[in-house]
């Protein structure tokens, strides 16, 4: 079992930054993938980032490239998304998931239905 617990979201400007956080109860966090999602009302659940703790391969959206950024510090069983230029189509809330790192995560860490864990997500808001 492992238990997760996203944090960090709040209301911000059009171009502020958030740093959200997700703390993780995995036994061995470093065997798992950790991927960011958004769902916002009237849209599809987005995958936005995603983190493989095996060998620390990155993936992002095209709609957050370039913006947001995914760590992981083991050490402290966390990852992070640090959300720069925020604009108000971000506005969502957002929800971590692990999984197990697959072999295929290259392909798979955008598929919400291939994470087995999830925090209860926070709340991100951008005015214009």
């Amino acid at each position: 079992e492992v238990q997760l617990q996203a944090s960090g979201g709040g209301l911000v400007q059009a171009g502020g930054s958030l740093r959200l956080s997700c703390v993780a109860s995995a036994f061995r966090f470093d065997r798992y993938a950790i991927g960011w999602f958004r769902q916002a009302p009237g849209r599809e659940r987005e995958g936005i980032a995603g983190i493989s703790n095996l060998d620390g391969s990155t993936y992002y959206s095209r709609s957050v490239r370039g913006r947001f950024t995914i760590s992981s510090d083991n050490a402290k069983n966390t990852v992070y998304l640090q959300m720069n230029n925020l604009k108000p189509d971000d506005t969502a809330v957002y929800y971590c998931a692990a999984v197990p790192s697959p072999v295929q995560y290259n392909i798979l860490w955008d598929e919400w239905d291939e994470y087995n864990y999830w925090g209860q997500g926070t709340l991100v808001t951008v005015s214009s």
